[in-house]
């Protein structure tokens, strides 16, 4: 009678096992099936207009000459997806058109006010937060580094009517 259970230990230990193996194979394939494909990287700077950044990571400059010197840097850079630029007066055009109701404002601005800017969308997975300090490290006569996150100030808000989520994508 002790033979029984034996056998019974031999045949039921090889197909646990092996229905284990198959249940794993099986979570890795729908997991490959249900991933994102990864996100095309274009480094080469391209001009902000008609472009909203809603996560990333935005650098100002003085003059549109550092910020087209530093523009050039994000080919090697891991982090970058895509590299968009807007010159001095092309964020003065900007800001006439969003302001365009308030003369008093625009006559109180100057093209020069405005700074020249690298607007970066980041790779997937990568903290912008910790980005921007190593960028803020890397370029410091860079006026100002900022985090744009749109998603994580409306978690952070909570606000009763949330404008729609930032795509994976970094931009609408």
């Amino acid at each position: 009678m002790e033979e029984k259970p034996r056998s019974l230990i031999r045949v039921l230990v090889p197909v646990v096992v092996l229905a284990a193996a198959a249940g794993v194979g099986l979570a890795f394939l729908v997991a490959a099936l249900v991933r994102p494909p990864d996100l095309p990287v274009d480094t080469n700077p391209a001009p902000l207009d008609g472009h909203t950044v809603c996560a990333g990571v935005m650098v100002s400059f003085t003059t549109d000459e550092e910020m087209r010197q530093v523009a050039g840097t994000f080919h090697d850079d891991p982090k970058a997806r895509r590299v968009f630029v807007q010159t001095k007066a092309e964020a003065y055009t900007k800001f006439k058109e969003v302001f365009k109701d308030q003369k008093e404002l625009l006559q109180l601005t100057s093209p020069d006010a405005l700074p020249a800017s690298v607007s970066l969308i980041a790779v997937p997975g990568t903290d912008l937060k910790a980005w921007a300090q190593e960028l803020h490290a890397r370029f410091p006569h860079a006026d100002r580094v900022t985090v744009t996150d749109l998603n994580a100030t409306i978690d952070q808000l909570k606000p009763t009517a949330p404008p729609p989520r930032c795509p994976r994508e970094g931009e609408y």
